[in-house]
């Protein structure tokens, strides 16, 4: 089990401040920020934890919105709501997720959790682990986050509690045939059925209608298809233009259900059993408005050179760094798409835990099992038109825009071409993982070598992907009017957007979808099998040196890993043949930690530990599409082969509790990565032939270096703000580790944010208390979407929410929540230029109002 895990079944360690600190009696925020500061001194590793009490407190639709106010962590925003985490700038690929200490499925192509798929309403605290020790499961370079959810004979709140609230969604308020308003709801029941056994039921609901205005560019031509430079200027240097771009509206219903269970039946003192199981269920439905600028090229495709949308007339462009961010064209087609993207996500997550002691031995034993699965389709109703002129603005600093001539939403012309055909794109993913590992510890004295412990783990997992795909041509040269109207948003300047009915409109276009036999593309599909076998064996000690005690472990993890791909290939377009490529590489990781008590509540903790991240599963996939019938040989595939990410860190920690309920905290670290993943294009001999080939390969790594600085305390000792407090951190990280694209200028590192920020102010008196906070992060790399390829720069943001709260009574409470105060918006650009725009969402505030009763 993992260290904390080992800690949490003995005495909670005593803690050596001042006597006063059992006659203060703290609740809500103060009791959340003293059991985290509890959870963290007691941790021989360099840990941030979150209580229940934490959870709840700031605006939470997600986990990830408190995990990103830890120092050194950062998050991403889907749909208006922070998703995925990224560790000491390291992104979401190299963080390992764990419930109840254990490895887990996912309903993502690779390896990453999105964590608003687990109901908050069922957890009862997260330790993010930022050194590593052996018996930790392997598979974090950047971190490890533990989700606990709750123990019954553990927990000492009320036997039932339930909650019940509205959800507002600002920025989807002016949507037409759109309500904004959505809710939560959930109901748990824990109790001590006897001495010995407690048992603990829940369920949570909630309804999400965050509607949001989107404006995004396509990308950038470089090289002028023709094979000659693209001089717009006639300076005689390459002047890249933009692919084209799309203004969106979605119109989003998420809906979320989580339903949940544990027992817990403890006879003795020396044996323990544990069962629990989640499953959560996220359905989501989007109607989408979409105008695409520039599908016919005109913007940026160059013919032979000759660039003649640039050269007409009546022309005009705006180059900055030898790209055109803006310009007014003749002739660039818009189409209108009326969409409907749906979403099905679901996740079962089990296990059965067995604690037994005897003597000085104890020994656990855990099973596992947990499965992903997610279901998406995207049906599309397209028109065309082709206004006299279009104009964009995509420059950094000023909010996007677009021009046309003539409203290209206007209904009465909106003609159906048949080389625009109705389109259906879908995707199943399954993921299923079982494991199983046994734990053994023997207690040895006070002093020495205090504690030796060993185990061994192993799991199966199993993870693919089918896409489908069909085209349905028009049966009629234009849709009817009278299904259509328009409407205009203000997020940024851009013609109106065609709207209507999704399913009359698919109807009068094209009979309605009907999918026909044979439409999975098999040259997608992809299954990855994983087998993992670990063991470890490690040593606690105690002792001083001169004065200053000191304890911690030393240990080994060995994993060993072994995988099967399989897929298809296809070269020159031909038909497809079966791929299946073998893998395996085992792994020796080896780690040490140390803390010194080098004062009065002053700890310095060391730690040092070989990592690897296992690679994302789609990465894996064998097939491959390979051409050869001209020079040079090339092909796309994925990469059965790769490795592992690895490192060699270092963490230094000093933490100070300088008072009850306060902390201060300084840790810096060092990562040596050796070996990273991305993707580039590089020489592979298959069938004895040398393609150059596009995918995802191993590459240099390369050093990251931090510190992080925490600071958190009531204003105890200042008069007449003994009810207020601070929590902040900042952290810092250098790194000269970089993606492999582009390959002229590499990105940095996916999720390497030089600076982050938190600061929360909070009030707690009696039965009201409120916290404001502030999250900054600078700009870092993201993966848009779901492709490992599509890598882009999210610029840097600054969040603030509110939260507030009153408890009416011992049973019933009042909570009101605002989140994004500042309606920042997400910004994403291309290629480490601001100047070439990416997304421009605008998410706006979100507010929430809702009950809690407990009994």
């Amino acid at each position: 089990m993992p260290a904390l895990a080992w800690a949490q079944e003995a005495p909670p360690p005593q803690d050596t401040a001042p006597t006063e600190i059992d006659e203060v009696v703290v609740t809500g925020i103060r009791a959340s920020l003293r059991d985290s500061i509890a959870v963290k001194r007691g941790s021989p590793l360099v840990i941030e934890a979150i209580s229940s009490e934490d959870i709840g407190q700031l605006p939470n639709v997600t986990i990830a919105e408190e995990l990103v106010r830890l120092p050194g962590i950062n998050g991403t925003r889907d749909r208006g709501n922070q998703s995925q985490a990224a560790i000491r700038g390291l992104g979401p690929r190299l963080v390992l997720g764990l419930v109840n200490d254990r490895e887990v499925a996912s309903s993502e192509p690779d390896r990453n959790v999105r964590w608003e798929i687990y109901p908050s309403e069922v957890v009862s605290g997260v330790e993010v682990y930022k050194s590593q020790s052996a018996d930790l499961v392997a598979g974090g370079v950047a971190g490890t986050i533990n989700i606990r959810t709750v123990r019954p004979l553990d927990y000492s709140g009320a036997a039932v509690a339930a909650s019940a609230g509205l959800v507002y969604y600002e920025s989807g308020e002016d949507l037409p045939d759109y309500d904004p308003l959505g809710y939560r709801a959930s109901a748990s029941f824990t109790d001590r059925l006897s001495d010995t056994f407690g048992v603990n039921l829940g369920i949570s609901r909630q309804e999400q209608r965050n509607g949001f205005a989107s404006f995004q560019g396509w990308g950038f031509n470089d090289q002028d298809t023709g094979g000659q430079p693209g001089d717009v200027d006639g300076d005689g240097d390459l002047d890249a233009t933009p692919w084209g771009a799309q203004t969106e509206v979605k119109r989003l219903a998420e809906d979320r259900t989580g339903l949940n269970g544990a027992f817990q039946w403890r006879p003795n003192a020396d044996f323990e059993l544990n069962f629990d199981a989640l499953y959560s269920q996220i359905d989501i439905s989007e109607d989408q408005n979409q105008a695409w600028y520039g599908r016919n090229g005109a913007i940026g495709n160059w013919a032979g050179g000759s660039g003649w949308a640039y050269n007409d007339p009546g022309a005009s462009y705006t180059i900055i760094d030898n790209t055109v961010v803006a310009a007014t064209l003749p002739f660039v087609s818009v189409t209108n798409v009326i969409a409907r993207y749906v979403e099905d996500k679901t996740l079962f997550v089990t296990g059965l835990n067995g604690r037994w002691t005897t003597g000085d031995w104890t020994v656990l034993g855990d099973l596992s099992y947990s499965k992903a699965e997610r279901d998406n389709t995207w049906q599309a109703v397209f028109t065309e038109v082709y206004p006299n002129w279009l104009s964009f603005d995509m420059r950094s600093g000023v909010a996007p825009s677009v021009y046309t001539s003539s409203n290209p939403a206007d209904p009465n012309i909106q003609a159906l071409p048949g080389w625009v055909p109705g389109q259906t794109d879908g995707g199943r993913l399954e993921d299923e993982l079982m494991a199983a590992r046994f734990d053994a510890r023997r207690w040895l004295g006070d002093t020495g070598v205090t504690e030796v412990s060993f185990g061994a783990r192993v799991s199966d997992r199993a993870k693919g992907y089918r896409r489908t795909q069909w085209f349905q041509a028009p049966i009629a040269g234009a849709l009817p009017a009278n299904l259509l109207s328009s409407f205009s948003v203000d997020d940024f300047t851009a013609p109106p957007l065609l709207n209507g009915d999704f399913d009359a409109l698919a109807q009068a276009a094209y009979g309605g979808f009907t999918e026909p036999a044979g439409s999975e593309v098999m040259g997608s599909r992809w299954d990855v099998e994983e087998q993992v076998a670990e063991a470890y064996v490690k040593a606690d000690f105690a002792s001083r040196w001169g004065d200053t005690p000191v304890s911690g472990n030393v240990g080994v993890r060995i994993v060993a890993t072994e995988t099967t791909s399989t897929g298809f290939e296809s070269v020159n377009g031909g038909p497809l043949t079966p791929v299946s490529i073998d893998n395996d590489y085992v792994e020796v990781l080896p780690s040490l930690n140390l803390t010194f008590e080098v004062g009065e509540n002053r700890l310095l903790r060391l730690g040092a530990a070989r990592t690897i991240a296992r690679p994302p599963l789609d990465e894996l996939r064998a097939g491959r599409t390979l051409w050869n019938t001209a020079p040079p040989p090339t092909g796309s595939a994925g990469n059965p082969l790769l490795e592992p990410f690895r490192a060699t860190q270092f963490d230094l920690s000093y933490e100070w509790y300088f008072a009850p309920e306060a902390l201060f905290a300084a840790a810096v670290y060092y990562k040596d990565v050796d070996s990273h993943i991305g993707y580039s294009t590089q020489p592979v001999t298959i069938g004895g032939v040398t393609y150059n080939v596009t995918g995802p390969f191993n590459g240099d790594g390369g050093g990251i270096s931090g510190a992080e600085f925490t600071f958190q305390t009531p204003f105890s000792f200042i008069p007449g703000l003994q009810d207020f407090g601070i929590y902040t951190n900042f952290a810092f990280v250098n790194s000269d580790v970089k993606e492999f694209y582009p390959a002229n200028d590499p990105l940095e590192g996916t999720g390497l944010a030089e600076r982050t920020a938190t600061i929360d102010l909070w009030y707690s008196n009696g039965r009201f208390e409120s916290r404001l906070g502030y999250k900054y992060h600078s700009p870092f790399t993201i993966i848009a979407g779901w492709d490992g390829s599509a890598l882009r720069t999210l610029e840097s943001e600054g969040i603030l929410d509110f939260s507030a709260s009153y408890q009416v009574t011992d049973q019933v409470g009042l909570r009101f929540q605002a989140g994004n105060l500042t309606d920042e918006p997400v910004r994403v650009h291309y290629d480490n230029s601001p100047d070439r725009l990416a997304r421009y969402d605008h998410y706006g505030r979100r507010f929430s109002f809702d009950i809690t009763l407990r009994f």
